[in-house]
């Protein structure tokens, strides 16, 4: 049985065809299936308009903010931007420290370790910072689920603002402000910024109210604003942000502001990451430059993805980004081992579970995730990947569509330390006595569950075309999608019955498949990565998945099918 489900969109309805009629065809589908079925919406769509203000001060408690940090800035007060250990965090640092040093403010950032002091606001680090003289912390992607550390820092006679995106618990900190638009009760109009757009919005405050704001400010010296956006960019698409609405603003002008960047950080990591900067695309940051920006919180400390985005000097950040690249190779394998022992300790404990578990003492707490989603990805399983110490046992979790992974620990709280994440992505702390029976828990509640479901990963697809149909104009036309990543899916089509003309593996041990289709009247180069297992069996005539691209190679641009899924003609989807 062909192991994977194909759904291809609902056409038109002679509605929506006649609102999206000035559209090319395929260009009207591809907006009616992202929602976009009237001429405003899928033209706002297609421009990366919002539809709605984007003043910042409709956000909670950003006034307050503005006033705190321009009474700072006039009394000379030291300010801390407390950031987090993912892309997100660290962009998010270095945007404000570098808007706020540009005031003139005597700013510092401080990132925390994620093996010695684990994620968000932590009272030791407060210690620290009171003991340093700082009399304002900013954090960034982080505090809002740390009312106690809100209330040491008062204690302290720290100012505390938290800014953060992620969702708020029953309780807001008792902090100065909290600037957060998912809070209750918040008009901002868009909820889905990353932490680095919501560090953006606070930046874009301070610029206001000053002489010609995006095209520089006595007070801010040679900063625009517009030079802020190539780290927007970066932490929005890496974090998986969802790339609708304003973020689609944020990060189409962030792409074209990393394209002309003069940050020498960025420079050297699309170097050794064999980007050419002039034709960054969010694909680039989400599979090439976020990873290497990420290894380093992964592996030691974030502070090194810190100073790559801020240096000037040219050899240190050659240095950095080489160093970077080094973690992420280094990261790469630790995963592989990793997901390797994790699925012979899963498959061994019980290859019929329906949420998959493998913890190990010597399994790195920094990578755990990333094997997670590698066993969730072969399996169509909940995996849970756990680091165990002493005295407790770290886990992350990934999952399908049709498990909710955070509502699975919900009805296990009363055995947890502590426990967050989303649908789709978990993490957890629990006391070793306790594990045996989580597991045996989470196992129970997936099963009740999952048991009776069809477990095959679904894809999804806007329209079947025939391969005549792929020209250089459609090309030019999919170019409106941009930024595709997460929220946003890329367009992808279903061509049937092709005729195999070539078929070879390619890569690591031939891991990835290289073909060459034809319909009678187009013949098309097809690459399909981690499909090189299907080789073998291929027949001469399949049916094809597929995201259709440009491939440049030695200098030569040709057009060619990025295979998702290939199956033998007339299987049933």
């Amino acid at each position: 049985m062909h192991s994977k489900r194909w759904q291809i969109s609902p056409p038109l309805t002679p509605q929506a065809k006649d609102n999206l009629s000035t559209f090319p065809a395929i260009l009207a589908q591809l907006a009616f299936n992202r929602g976009h079925a009237t001429l405003e919406e899928a033209r706002n769509f297609f421009n990366a308009r919002t539809g709605h203000s984007t003043d910042p001060f409709q956000m909670t408690g950003l006034q307050v903010t503005v006033e705190r940090i321009r009474q700072a800035i006039d009394a000379s007060e030291p300010i801390a931007i407390y950031g987090d250990y993912d892309v997100d965090g660290v962009t998010a640092t270095a945007l404000l420290v570098q808007t706020l040093k540009a005031f003139g403010a005597d700013v510092r950032p401080y990132i925390p370790n994620r093996f010695d002091e684990g994620y968000g606001l932590n009272t030791d680090a407060l210690d620290t910072l009171a003991g340093q003289g700082v009399k304002l912390v900013i954090t960034v992607d982080c505090g809002i689920r740390s009312p106690g550390e809100a209330a040491h820092a008062r204690t302290l006679g720290l100012d505390l603002v938290i800014t953060d995106h992620h969702h708020p618990g029953d309780e807001l900190p008792p902090a100065l402000a909290v600037i957060n638009p998912k809070q209750a009760g918040d008009a901002y109009p868009f909820k889905d910024l990353a932490g680095v757009g919501i560090a953006y919005k606070l930046a874009e405050a301070l610029f206001s109210g000053q002489p010609s704001a995006e095209n520089g400010n006595p007070a801010a010296g040679s900063l625009h604003l517009n030079d802020l956006l190539d780290l927007v960019a970066l932490g929005t698409v890496a974090d998986l942000a969802p790339l609708i609405g304003e973020n689609r603003l944020l990060v189409r002008n962030g792409l074209r502001q990393m394209r002309q960047t003069t940050r020498q950080g960025l420079f050297s990591l699309a170097n050794v990451a064999g980007i050419e900067l002039k034709k960054v695309n969010a694909g680039h940051i989400g599979f090439m430059l976020g990873p290497r920006l990420n290894a380093a919180g992964r592996l030691e400390d974030a502070i090194a993805s810190y100073n790559l985005l801020t240096t000037s000097d040219f050899m240190e950040a050659g240095q950095l980004a080489q160093q970077l690249n080094a973690q992420n190779v280094e990261r790469q394998r630790i995963t592989r081992r990793m997901q390797k022992t994790a699925e012979e300790i899963a498959m061994a404990d019980d290859p019929q579970a329906y949420l998959l578990f493998a913890a190990h003492e010597d399994f790195n707490p920094g990578v755990v995730g990333l094997a997670a989603a590698r066993l969730t990805e072969a399996y169509y399983r909940p995996a849970i990947v756990a680091h165990r110490d002493a005295g407790t046992t770290r886990g992350s979790c990934r999952s399908i569509p049709e498990f909710h992974i955070t509502d699975a620990l919900d009805q296990c709280a009363d055995l947890l330390v502590r426990h967050g994440g989303h649908a789709a992505a978990a993490g957890f702390t629990v006391e070793n006595d306790k594990l045996p029976e989580l597991v045996s828990r989470l196992k129970a509640i997936a099963a009740e569950k999952l048991s009776g479901a069809d477990l095959r990963q679904t894809l999804n697809a806007d329209l079947e075309v025939p391969l005549a149909d792929l020209s250089q104009d459609l090309l030019k036309h999919l170019a409106y999608l941009e930024p595709t990543g997460y929220g946003n899916r890329e367009a992808v089509f279903v061509s049937r019955n092709v005729r195999v003309v070539q078929s070879r593996t390619v890569g690591q041990e031939g891991s990835h498949l290289r073909l060459k289709v034809s319909d009678g009247t187009a013949t098309l180069d097809a690459i399909g990565f981690r499909l090189g297992p299907l080789q073998p069996h291929l027949p001469e005539r399949v049916d094809v998945m597929y995201v259709f691209e440009t491939n440049t190679y030695n200098g030569r641009v040709t057009p060619q099918l990025n295979l998702k899924d290939v199956k033998p003609a007339g299987t049933s989807d």
